[in-house]
């Protein structure tokens, strides 16, 4: 695009005494007209830029101009450059590393990044969630429909939305979206779509911005208290945080979270085995002995 070569541009000239406009273009992969027409408009924009001809000539930015060539200093570009590498992971390509390598053309020693930092948005369902983030993507840029199959608790559904954004929050990606079933904005997570399919185009609307905090996603209609045995205690913290629970004068810890449904607190109570029991809600626990008995009963037929 336009706008990201005159940016490009811009970048090297801060960083290079001098670049000629066959190294532009090559760089960027455009004619030599192409990039005599960026440096106008640039010109145009306010940047005065100089054009020298001969040998020694080249592209330069007027010395003594008020724009700090150190704007950007390397450890700003190596946290850019991080924030692309990790998107390059989600999608699958290296479209954002590339990307960089142009906007830090002249300063080679960035493109090693920091190593310190690396992040990886990818999961275990990376060949099947990528296509799909691609597809959402391309459909929000160019403004078409999308159809797909939801999995939910509530059961399977045939939805048909307009997408708007494509949102990574809580180690899950989700769609922001216009619903046509629902009649208003909804939030879809990526692993639960299946069969998506491109629609017909459809005229974008004023977009709210998603409510993303957790009581709003994640009410806590049960308050959950149980007795938690001691060896345990590594996978309350990483679940829930230190402040979950508190240890015990018998060294048993006493946990206490709210909870979004009746079935994630059963199911998660037996997860522990018979290293946790629960004390509130107090009229759960018989559906915990029905759900155990009934897994007890499965396998005696067997």
């Amino acid at each position: 695009m336009k706008i990201e070569r005159m940016i490009g541009i811009l970048s090297i000239l801060l960083q290079r005494e001098k670049v000629t406009a066959p190294y532009l273009a090559e760089k960027f992969e455009v004619s030599r007209r192409t990039i005599n027409r960026d440096i106008e408009a640039l010109c145009v924009a306010g940047i005065p830029l100089l054009t020298e001809p001969g040998v020694n000539g080249g592209v330069s930015i007027m010395e003594g101009y008020k724009i700090d060539r150190t704007v950007l200093s390397t450890s700003d570009m190596q946290a850019i450059l991080a924030g692309l590498r990790s998107l390059d992971s989600v999608s699958g390509t290296n479209r954002y590393a590339q990307l960089m390598e142009k906007l830090s053309a002249g300063a080679s020693n960035l493109l090693a990044g920091d190593t310190h930092i690396l992040i990886d948005l990818s999961s275990w369902y990376k060949d099947s969630l990528s296509p799909k983030i691609e597809l959402l993507h391309n459909a929000a840029l160019t403004g078409h429909k999308v159809s797909f199959t939801y999995y939910a608790p509530g059961g399977e559904s045939k939805r048909v939305v307009e997408p708007y954004d494509l949102l990574f929050q809580w180690s899950n990606w989700y769609l922001w979206c216009w619903c046509e079933m629902r009649e208003d904005f909804r939030l879809f997570k990526l692993r639960r779509m299946m069969n998506l399919e491109l629609r017909e185009p459809f005229q974008r609307r004023a977009v709210p911005s998603p409510d993303l905090s957790a009581p709003h996603v994640f009410p806590n209609l049960y308050e959950v208290k149980a007795k938690i045995q001691p060896q345990y205690k590594w996978r309350l913290i990483e679940e829930y945080g230190p402040e979950s629970f508190s240890v015990q004068p018998d060294g048993t810890l006493l946990f206490s979270f709210g909870f979004t449904d009746k079935t994630s607190i059963i199911t998660w109570i037996v997860s522990f085995g018979d290293g946790a029991e629960l004390i509130e809600p107090s009229e759960f626990r018989r559906d915990v002995l029905a759900f155990v008995e009934g897994i007890r009963q499965k396998y005696l037929q067997s």
